[in-house]
């Protein structure tokens, strides 16, 4: 008898493969424990961006196979593309067999209306400077390292970790107006499609909220990333839930198969709505 958790679908988003700070062992043991009906990979999967040859370890490739293996499997597999992995837009809409390539999806969940889709067409930064959208993703990569290594050694003092962009993104007004107004844009815009639910990725800010857009009342839904926050969003018995691993250290050998620090996983769960 398998001991997976049966779910109804599961989202993910900005894995970011192909980057230092991909948590890409915790997200194999993640995929390991679940047996969605579908997976949406809402964007940012893989980091063409800012992909190298020489960097792109076994645990990168184990997210990949453990994808195909679902597929294999008869997951419904839907790659919604982003724009870190806009290359791939070009295929939208190619399908083969239960595995699907597009830019957005739209599904009928138990009589509500989902829309499904990464949210960089709603960036006003990726519409008007993409060049400073790219440096930024360059320089976050860069702040997740130090990071990494700061904290690998709060932990060896027996300090608390800490982490850099979010106190960058808590701190500074214009991040979090960047946030509010971004869902706030998307909301409304739903509301205007008569979508009942929304669900994006993106900012990297995993939440679960209920939103007034335009008189009416939308679900809005992010399913965050695998770099900080390490979420995932779960359907299952007519409820969303949030998934989100918990940080614990990982062995010398992991480290040295990544060439960086690495932080490892258990688990906790946010239900919405509450019970």
């Amino acid at each position: 008898m398998s001991d997976k958790r049966p779910l109804d679908i599961v989202v993910i988003s900005d894995v970011h493969l192909g980057i230092y700070g991909c948590h890409a062992k915790e997200l194999v043991n993640y995929l390991d424990s679940i047996d969605p009906r579908i997976l949406i990979l809402n964007g940012d999967i893989i980091d063409i961006w800012q992909f190298s040859k020489r960097f792109f370890p076994k645990s990168h490739t184990k997210v990949i196979r453990r994808i195909l293996k679902m597929i294999g499997k008869g997951t419904e597999v839907y790659y919604l593309t982003g724009n870190h992995d806009e290359a791939l837009r070009k295929y939208a809409g190619f399908n083969l067999s239960n595995f699907v390539i597009d830019n957005k999806l739209i599904l009928d969940v138990d009589g509500k209306r989902h829309w499904f889709f990464h949210g960089d067409v709603y960036d006003v930064t990726m519409k008007n400077s993409k060049w400073l959208a790219k440096l930024g993703g360059k320089g976050y990569d860069i702040l997740i390292i130090i990071n990494r290594l700061v904290n690998h050694l709060l932990e060896r003092m027996g300090r608390e970790k800490m982490s850099f962009s979010k106190k960058v993104k808590d701190s500074v007004k214009q991040a979090v107006k960047f946030i509010s107004d971004f869902e706030q844009t998307v909301a409304d815009i739903a509301a205007d499609k008569e979508f009942d639910v929304v669900c994006c990725g993106h900012i990297h800010q995993p939440i679960i909220k209920e939103m007034a857009a335009n008189g009416k009342t939308v679900t809005y839904l992010n399913s965050g990333d695998w770099v900080e926050n390490l979420t995932s969003l779960e359907y299952s018995q007519g409820a969303w839930t949030l998934y989100q691993h918990a940080d614990k250290k990982v062995t010398a050998a992991e480290e040295e198969e990544e060439g960086v620090l690495d932080w490892g996983a258990a688990a906790r769960v946010i239900t919405f709505p509450a019970t």
